[in-house]
């Protein structure tokens, strides 16, 4: 059993490389801080950025709650509603959610990843 305290980690920050066909519009680089990953990997916990672009982010077999901490950045999801999320706002994608994400200029976010069984 472990207590994970965020600002506490040392954790090197991993290049996360969007898949080809997801990107729809510039060059979104991210990168996770991965601070927690139980023994089986599927529960997953950390920090994560984007720099500007347009992506596709679906919700395959897991559900995704952040809290966003620094930036802003507008998801769409099926069906044309987009919400805005900026610093301080705290949300969950549900499994099977196919969100855009459009990111004008940056933004960072702790994220808790839980997965689904099919």
């Amino acid at each position: 059993m472990r207590f994970i305290k965020f600002a506490d980690q040392k954790t090197e920050a991993v290049q996360r490389d969007v898949a080809a066909e997801d990107i729809i519009d510039g060059s979104p680089d991210q990168q996770v801080w991965s601070h927690f990953v139980s023994a089986n990997e599927g529960f997953k916990s950390g920090m994560w950025d984007c720099k500007a672009g347009v992506f596709r982010g679906p919700m395959n077999d897991q559900i995704e709650f952040c809290h966003i901490v620094e930036g802003e950045a507008t998801i769409e999801i099926p069906g044309g509603e987009s919400f805005t999320v900026k610093a301080g706002d705290s949300f969950v994608m549900d499994n099977g959610l196919q969100p855009v994400w459009h990111v004008a200029q940056y933004v960072r976010k702790h994220y808790v990843i839980c997965p689904v069984s099919a």
